[in-house]
């Protein structure tokens, strides 16, 4: 799954992500798609709060989260 959020400003990529991850299955990758230079703090600091794998950055602006729960 991508969520492309490429323009938005934070927190909008964290919202976006909190809702789709829901949909998610548990194991599945989701790539967030963000050029706001607050989402290289907010992402990783969102998987630590809620307990999900934060995967790093494979490339600019792009972010990978594993579902764990």
């Amino acid at each position: 799954m991508t969520l492309d959020c490429l323009g938005q400003k934070c927190p909008l990529p964290v919202i976006a992500l909190a809702r789709q991850i829901r949909n998610a299955e548990v194991g599945e990758v989701i790539r967030v798609l963000a050029d706001d230079p607050a989402a290289a703090n907010d992402i990783p600091a969102w998987c630590r709060m809620k307990e999900q794998e934060y995967l790093g950055s494979p490339s600019k602006n792009a972010f990978e989260i594993k579902r764990l729960s």
